[in-house]
């Protein structure tokens, strides 16, 4: 081919990749709320206390660290065998200080309405402040959260 031809051809291409790649990413990356809060989903499924309190620990940092309630969309799924961890009746007081402190922060904490079923434990045996998960499977829960831009964590 002609050398001429060839380079404008090239150019031509480049810049049909680039604005297709710009378009295809244009959506992504959204992970902020309509008033400019950061959205961010973190996720508890063990039974190990420790990762528990760490998690809250870190979710009342990462709060902290956005600087405030105003400043972020923090939601916390819990499920599966985590569940036990904040039953009313044994949950480890530290555990409940910290999930309150982030509550009282404006994390909003979802627990599994499968795993209350599939565990016998309704919402009210439940340390206070849960609400269900808006599907009640809370794998598609996080999956449309996901979906929606939120940051996913899992300590």
């Amino acid at each position: 081919m002609n050398a001429l031809f060839l380079r404008p051809l090239i150019v031509l291409t480049l810049a049909l990749t680039f604005i297709w790649t710009g378009v295809s990413l244009a959506g992504t990356g959204n992970h902020r709320t309509a008033d400019g809060k950061l959205k961010v989903l973190y996720h508890i499924d063990g039974t190990d206390l420790k990762v528990a309190k760490y998690a809250m620990a870190l979710i009342n940092k990462h709060i902290e660290a956005e600087g405030g309630a105003d400043k972020i969309d923090l939601i916390v799924v819990v499920h599966g065998p985590a569940l036990h961890l904040f039953d009313k009746k044994d949950a480890d007081p530290e555990l409940v200080k910290k999930l309150k402190m982030a509550m009282d922060k404006g994390a909003q904490p979802e627990m599994c309405q499968v795993s209350m079923k599939l565990f016998g434990k309704p919402l009210d045996t439940l340390v206070d402040g849960f609400k269900p998960t808006e599907h009640p499977v809370a794998v598609k829960r996080i999956a449309d959260l996901q979906e929606q831009g939120y940051l996913y964590i899992k300590p």
